[in-house]
């Protein structure tokens, strides 16, 4: 097991990447967070906690925010959720949106409370045809300087429009949309956010990109009921990224039958994929291939939790043949190229060890934490803060 790292001035030379030219929007302040107006693209989650267990909800959201959550949404379906957001908002470590439905007198409750933000859904905020409520909701959220998002979602929608469209079609939606914007409008009420959610990600692509062609409001996206992460991180990652590569959005959530870490880890990683956020680590691997002289899928996935709590940029190469191995390795910052019961260890570029197949994993995890080590020591950084 080598001691000490080897010291190498070059490093792999990459080409430079864009990311895509974002759309123009208005920019409105989510607590902290800045969301739209070219800021960077924040990413949200929402607990699963009863809100009203305030020390639940609480330790939730600081378990989001040790996995890299920008803004956390809480449910608030009772009173005595409602009743709980001024001791959550007070206390939490990122901003916290209050998430209403049917009952306009909480949205009320949760200015009063101080939240970050407050979501409300037309569908189901106000009757037909009267709109006073959501009127008096937006005069007191102008009053706080408090956001509103406008959370249009396809199950929910207006009967009006499901009978006028035919169904949730992007018309539909956005038109939903836009007409809860207008009533905000008539009580001079601009700090908004929209989204319009559908679990099609078809669909959803297509309602936000007419959408983001009718309104200059940041954008919130994510494709509702994704499902469990099997399949629902694929249809996230097809809607939120398509848009994403497109300039389209401003805030996103990757909803999840699972775990909310699992969503912030899944978001983070569609924004780093893009480059929309710096990356952390990125383990690269081979894929199912009859070329591998050693079982890739195990030593790939055991680099990949021994290293989860790396924080720093840094991409590691797990490569099992001699075709794409060597190549692909020198191009990260660490990999190996693994043959018969041996690898060849490469670190920015160059060959630095060649070590058993037992040992490859331990070899691999060593230098890695040392390199991250020495990337917190140029950027003034100490060691990260492991929330257990």
């Amino acid at each position: 097991m080598p001691t000490s790292l080897p010291v190498l001035s070059t490093g792999p030379v990459r080409p430079v990447v864009e990311p895509p030219r974002r759309r123009a929007s208005r920019l409105i302040r989510v607590g902290g967070v800045e969301v739209g107006g070219g800021a960077p693209i924040s990413v949200q989650s929402m607990t699963t906690t009863k809100t009203h267990d305030v020390n639940a909800t609480l330790q939730q959201i600081a378990a989001l925010n040790a996995t890299g959550v920008d803004i956390v949404r809480v449910a608030c379906p009772r009173q005595e959720d409602a009743d709980a957001l001024a001791a959550i908002a007070a206390k939490s470590t990122v901003p916290v949106v209050a998430d209403i439905h049917f009952q306009w007198k909480y949205a009320m409750a949760a200015i009063e409370a101080g939240v970050a933000k407050v979501r409300i859904n037309p569908g189901n905020i106000h009757k037909a045809g009267d709109h006073s409520k959501v009127k008096v909701i937006g005069d007191a959220a102008r009053e706080r300087g408090i956001p509103i998002r406008i959370g249009v979602n396809g199950g929910s929608l207006e009967q009006r429009l499901l009978a006028k469209y035919g169904g949730a079609t992007p018309e539909a939606l956005v038109e939903s949309a836009l007409d809860e914007a207008r009533i905000l409008e008539e009580v001079d009420f601009r700090d908004i956010a929209i989204s319009v959610k559908h679990s099609d990600p078809w669909v959803m692509i297509q309602t936000y990109r007419l959408l983001a062609e009718r309104c200059d409001y940041p954008l919130h996206l994510g494709v509702t009921e994704a499902g469990p992460p099997k399949t629902g991180i694929t249809k996230s990652a097809v809607g939120i990224g398509t848009l994403l590569a497109e300039g389209i959005g401003d805030t996103i959530r990757v909803s999840l039958s699972a775990d909310p870490v699992e969503e912030v880890k899944a978001g983070i990683q569609i924004l780093e994929s893009l480059h929309l956020r710096e990356r952390g680590l990125d383990v690269v691997s081979c894929p199912s291939c009859g070329r591998a002289e050693v079982d890739v899928y195990t030593l790939a996935e055991k680099v990949q939790t021994a290293l989860e709590g790396i924080d720093v940029p840094l991409r590691v190469a797990v490569m099992g043949c001699v075709v794409n191995g060597p190549g692909e390795a020198r191009e990260a910052d660490l990999g190996v190229a693994a043959g018969k019961e041996k690898g060849q260890i490469i670190q920015h570029g160059q060959v630095v060890y060649t070590v058993a197949e037992a040992d490859i994993v331990e070899t691999l995890v060593h230098l890695a934490n040392e390199m991250a080590d020495e990337i917190r020591a140029q950027r003034g950084e100490g060691a990260p803060v492991v929330v257990s």
